[in-house]
Formats: C-alpha cells, sequence, structure tokens
C-alpha cells in the first residue's frame, strides 16, 4: 500500500502544540547551528515584526514522518529551526510573566498533571545524548544556570551551540525590548500568530526521504525565473513575443539555470537594498519588475546583468588594458566564500564596462572590503548592510567616476584596525576556508601576484612545532612557554604546503623539518612564503618577531591599512550615519539634545506603508509642501525630534532609529550614541 503525502501551512502556534510530538531520530547530526544563524533568524523576525503590519513570515519546510492521527513525529529536515525556535521560546518565556509566561511555558513542554502522577512531556526531543539536557536547562527555562556553566566542560557541541544560542538570543531580547512586557507580548503573538512553518508529514520513511530528496535536488523544478518569464514575455506586444523568448533563452543558456536565477537574486538586492523577507518571486515583481517595463527588464536589466554575471564569475573581464590585473583581483574575488560582493560588482560592471583604469580601481577596493569582511567573520547581515551602501551610492551618484569615486566602498579607520588585529592574530585558529584565503593571499603578495592557488591538496603547517618532543631542540630554542605560546599560530610561524600533514614530521628540529617536509623531492617549494622560510638558518623567538613585522607591513601595504591621522578626526568628531531601506538612501548625524539631523541630498522612499505612524505620513507631507524636500530630496539639511522619526519619514515605514541609522562599517546609532 502506498504511503499517503500531505503538506499543510501552520502557524507556530499550532506547530508547538499538542498535535505535534517532535523526535530527532539517532540517525541524524547533532544540533549545528551557531550564533550566526541564531542571530539572522532573530533579526529577520525581528525586522519583519517592526515593518510590516500584516504580512505573514514563512519559516521553512519540516519533513516529518507521522501518522495523521498521532502526535509522534520523526523529523528528517527541519531540526534545526525546531531546536533553535524551542531555544527562542525559552529565552522569551524566561523575560514574561504571569499568564503570558505560563502560556509560554506551554510551547516548550505539554502540561502534565501532578496529582495524577503525569510528568510534562517536552514538544521537541533531541537525541539521546542531548535531552536531559535540552530538558532541564530548555525546556524547563533554567537560562541563568545554563548561562553560569563553563563552556568546555559541556561534553558535546550541541550542547556548546545550545547555550552559545541562549546568550545570543537573551542578548538580542535584552538589547530589543528592555523588559517591556507589552511589547513581549506583542511579539509573542506575531510569533504565535504570524510566523508559518511547511509541514510536509508521511507515514513512511522510505516515503519521507523520498520527500526531503526531492526538495534538496537540483533538477529542474521550476524556479522564479520561469514564472517571471511568462510573465514578462505575456507582456510584450505579440508581434515581439518570439524575439523578447530567444533573447531569455539565451541569457539562461549564457549563465546556466542556477546561474540564470543567481542573477534575479542579485538584481532584487541591486533594487531592493535591503536583506530578503519573502521569496524571491515576490521581491522580484515588488521592486524589480513594478520599476520596469518588459522589455526594458531585459534590455536595459537582465541582459548587462547577466553579462557582467558571467564574467564575474569566470574573471574573464575583457578590454584594451588592464585586463590581467582586474582578473587577478576577480579571482580573488571568486575565491571568498560568499558571493555578497556580486551585487554592487554586477552593477558597476554593467555601468562602466569599458572603463579599465576605473574598473581597476573598483576590484582592487571592493577585494580589499571583501578580504576585511572574509578574515574578521561578519556575518551575511553585516555584510549585505555593508555592500548596501555601495549599491546606495552609486544610486546616488550616478555620475562618479575615477576622478570622483565612490567613496563608501573605502574601509573606515575602524574597520582598518580590526582587520590589522584579525591578519595580526592567530590566523591558524580560523576556520580553514578564512585561514587559507588569508595565507594564499599573503603568498600572492610575496610572489607579485603571479601564482595560482587553484590545488585540491592546500595544506598549512607550523614552523615551530605545536606539540615538540621533550628532548627536542625547539625546548632549548623555544624555552619559555609563554611565548612559544604567544607566536605558535600567528602568520610569522605557518607556511603553506601541497602535501598531506605528516604528524610525525611536525616534530622535526628545524634543519631536517625544512629539508625532508618543506620542501619537494627536487629541493624546491611551491610557495614563496615557504622558500622564505627554508632560507632562514635558524628559527627563534626573534627571527619569527621579526617576520611578524615584515608581514604585517605587507599586509598594510598591499591592503592600504595605514590610517590617516584625518580619518581619526573625523571620526571621533561627527560620525555619520545610513540608512538604506525601501529605495531611500540617507545620510545624517546626532545633533546635540537627542535630536537627529538628516543631511542634505538625503532621498527618501517613494511611498509609505501601512505600518507608518499617522503622524509620520502627515510630516512627510508637510516637508514636501514646504520644499524642504523636492522630487524625494532634501534641499537642506533638516533636524527631526529622534532618530526614529528621522528613520520613519525617510523610508515610509515603522522604525527603529536606534538601531537602523548605522556607520558604514556597521555600528548602530544605539550603541555608539550616549542618549
Amino acid at each position: 500500500m502506498s504511503s499517503k503525502i500531505t503538506g499543510k501551512e501552520y502557524p507556530l502556534l499550532k506547530v508547538f502544540s499538542s498535535d505535534f510530538e517532535y523526535h530527532i531520530p539517532a540517525y541524524q547530526r547533532p544540533y549545528a547551528w551557531t550564533k550566526e544563524e541564531t542571530g539572522i533568524l532573530f533579526d529577520d523576525l525581528y525586522e519583519f515584526y517592526k515593518t510590516e503590519a500584516t504580512d505573514n513570515y514563512f519559516l521553512g519546510t519540516i519533513v516529518l514522518i507521522k501518522a495523521e492521527d498521532k502526535p509522534h513525529a520523526d523529523v528528517i529536515d527541519g531540526q534545526q529551526r525546531l531546536t533553535t525556535l524551542t531555544i527562542l521560546f525559552s529565552v522569551l518565556a524566561s523575560k514574561l510573566t504571569g499568564d503570558a509566561r505560563e502560556a509560554c511555558d506551554a510551547l516548550l513542554q505539554e502540561k502534565g498533571n501532578i496529582l495524577a502522577g503525569i510528568p510534562a512531556r517536552p514538544r521537541v526531543h533531541l537525541r539521546q545524548k542531548d535531552q536531559d539536557f535540552f530538558n532541564k536547562y530548555i525546556q524547563e527555562v533554567h537560562i541563568t544556570s545554563l548561562l553560569g556553566i563553563d563552556r568546555a566542560t559541556l561534553p558535546t557541541e550541541a550542547q556548546q551551540h545550545i547555550q552559545e544560542n541562549c546568550k545570543e538570543l537573551l542578548e538580542k531580547f535584552e538589547l530589543y525590548f528592555e523588559g517591556d512586557q507589552n511589547e513581549l507580548i506583542k511579539f509573542s503573538s506575531f510569533l504565535l500568530n504570524r510566523c508559518f512553518l511547511v509541514s510536509v508529514s508521511t507515514d513512511s520513511q522510505a516515503s519521507a526521504f523520498r520527500v526531503f530528496s526531492v526538495m534538496n535536488s537540483r533538477g529542474l523544478d521550476l524556479l522564479p525565473i520561469d514564472i517571471i518569464k511568462s510573465e514578462i514575455i505575456g507582456e510584450i506586444p505579440e508581434d515581439e513575443q518570439q524575439k523578447y523568448t530567444e533573447k531569455w533563452e539565451d541569457l539562461e543558456n549564457e549563465t546556466g539555470r542556477e546561474g540564470f536565477n543567481e542573477v534575479f537574486t542579485h538584481t532584487r538586492t541591486i533594487f531592493a537594498k535591503e536583506r530578503p523577507k519573502k521569496g524571491l518571486l515576490e521581491e522580484f515583481r515588488l521592486y524589480v519588475v513594478k520599476g520596469t517595463s518588459p522589455k526594458g527588464l531585459i534590455d536595459n536589466v537582465l541582459t548587462p546583468y547577466a553579462d557582467a554575471y558571467t564574467m564575474l564569475k569566470n574573471s574573464e573581464y575583457m578590454a584594451s588594458s588592464r585586463v590581467d590585473e582586474i582578473n587577478g583581483f576577480l579571482y580573488w574575488l571568486n575565491k571568498i566564500d560568499n558571493y555578497d560582493w556580486m551585487p554592487p560588482a554586477i552593477k558597476f560592471f554593467a555601468e562602466h564596462p569599458h572603463d579599465s583604469e576605473y574598473v581597476l580601481w573598483f576590484v582592487k577596493k571592493l577585494e580589499r572590503l571583501a578580504s576585511f569582511l572574509h578574515a574578521t567573520a561578519q556575518d551575511v547581515n553585516h555584510r549585505m548592510d555593508r555592500y548596501k551602501w555601495i549599491l546606495a551610492e552609486m544610486d546616488s551618484n550616478p555620475t562618479h567616476s575615477l576622478e570622483q569615486p565612490l567613496t563608501s566602498i573605502e574601509l573606515t579607520a575602524n574597520e582598518k584596525r580590526s582587520f590589522y588585529e584579525a591578519l595580526n592574530g592567530e590566523i591558524y585558529t580560523m576556520p580553514s576556508r578564512r585561514r587559507n584565503y588569508i595565507v594564499q593571499r599573503l603568498d600572492s603578495f610575496v610572489s607579485d601576484g603571479g601564482a595560482k592557488y587553484d590545488v585540491k591538496l592546500f595544506t598549512i603547517e607550523h614552523v615551530l612545532p605545536q606539540n615538540p618532543e621533550i628532548n627536542s631542540e625547539w625546548n632549548i630554542v623555544w624555552p619559555d612557554q609563554e611565548e612559544r605560546k604567544y607566536w605558535l599560530n600567528r602568520i610569522a610561524n605557518l607556511v603553506p604546503l601541497t602535501r598531506k600533514h605528516n604528524s610525525a614530521a611536525q616534530n622535526y628540529d628545524f634543519v631536517t623539518k625544512k629539508r625532508s617536509y618543506f620542501q619537494n623531492k627536487g629541493g624546491t617549494t611551491s610557495y614563496t612564503l615557504t622558500t622564505q622560510v627554508i632560507n632562514e638558518n635558524s628559527w627563534t623567538p626573534e627571527i619569527v618577531a621579526s617576520r611578524q613585522k615584515m608581514l604585517m607591513r605587507l599586509f598594510s601595504e598591499k591592503w592600504d591599512l595605514q590610517i590617516d591621522p584625518s580619518e581619526e578626526v573625523a571620526e571621533s568628531e561627527k560620525l555619520i550615519f545610513h540608512i538604506a531601506i525601501r529605495g531611500c538612501n540617507a545620510t545624517g548625524y546626532a545633533g546635540t539634545n537627542g535630536n537627529f539631523i538628516v543631511k542634505a541630498g538625503s532621498t527618501i522612499s517613494i511611498d509609505t506603508t501601512p505600518s507608518c505612524q499617522p503622524s509620520y505620513v502627515e510630516a512627510r507631507k508637510i516637508l514636501i509642501d514646504n520644499g524642504i524636500i523636492v522630487d524625494g530630496v532634501f534641499t537642506q539639511d533638516y533636524s527631526f525630534d529622534s532618530p526614529s522619526a528621522a528613520a520613519g519619514i525617510v523610508g515610509g515605514r515603522s522604525a527603529n532609529g536606534r538601531r537602523e541609522w548605522t556607520t558604514l562599517d556597521g555600528r548602530q546609532y544605539g550603541n555608539v550614541i550616549g542618549h
């Protein structure tokens, strides 16, 4: 008999009810979300709550093995979200009081009957190793006790993630709600009634795995590009539809099907300049289709953007000059583990395809910015916010050129300091993708950029070993344990190799190690950094310290990390804050009495949303009637009572100005201004 598959959309109030009792099977991987994923989830939920008055928020799909008439459900896909949402409700419960607290507790556990000796039943059951811990601290809401545990004593990574994510969410609640019970209850209502999950259920394990496989396959399922295509081509006069159908299909062939979908994603970002809150299809219609004509979308947007995307992805810029240098920077951009840099790059190359001198300037600055964000482990929200200022500046200053270049792509003094500190820190302790990028980029600097690093086998090894033998010469040359610990994982003590790690060779003395481990059979090395080390006669603390200074000077020179004193003065005297939401692009600064001054030249969003306070709607009208805003642009500096009023009037929606006005490097107004 075939299994029945059902799919239904449920609000979280129903997801965390007696209709479901979730069990994570033993064969599933442990809970693995970090504070980055958890923080992004909360920020997205909170921003949607503050800005969308009526719409619902979609949290994705879970796949369950579940009989239709029983609550027991084995979770095939969705463990990370269900566990993180449970932690979120636990932290929320810890902040609520009275009936609200009791109602929140019921989301975590099915209430038992103490008189009948029936214990409470958790809604979510993790793997056996972690369930007792999860139940004690999260489902029974002992948050303070959990945070008091020394992380190093927790026996599993899952428990460490649970503690870390609990702390992250607690900090978020304290920052955004400050104990306000009314706001906490409103937010709770939003979570339970307007946030939805789709549950796909079947009573067969084989069927559940088949559903999971289909959902995660890369087959030719219907993509947003297919739906947009039918809508756009249908709007074009019938006698031109074939011509534009062929243009569309040529673009899809050029980029590949998945690539063309990425072009759509990047195009949405270029137009919206905000993190996605809804599906690509809905937001592409809202931000892109709504502002263009059908033929204009294909001719003036998708065609140049797809061409730029293909060139960027393949590092194949073509011009009469500077080609090798430009493609060299594109090569390094493509080695970074995300493509958040792609939207500003696509827009720039689509608008300046032939100005090779300005293109070279741009890609050099963009690679530096992308490298900074990568090396300092900025999360996706910070990265997207940082790049959106470049997009906003390109919109507000369409005549930018090499003579008057973009300014938002430059690193701030604060970013330069953070970048330098990260590079000067313990590089080896970083995740492999980050440390490999940094070491390879440094090697390219010392080899004048000619080397390529597309090798399958790439390792980074210590010169001074991590655990030298007791009778080793290393203990004679490096007697000070603290000094050894300080230098062990820094860039000066690391060399790149194209060979498998050899734990025994790691402990060779320096002369033997560089001869038999750092060199190939012919006595050569693959990397200039390694050659430099081989040319040293000994490896003492003094040599390593000197080498560290030399390499840091090189980083500073190649990535231009020197801080001009004028930058320090400008940042300390007047911090400039930015906002770019719903098509606006505004800058401003703090006044002396809690007021906020929006600068002349700032632009406002075209319209207002239902979430915009009536007083802000009226204030916008008065500013326009009085000529302070003309054609959506401030004609003079204007003072508002508060940063939130400024943000709400500029953006045309409800806004938390203390959070949404930020410096270029991501510092929020509320965190850097005292009042």
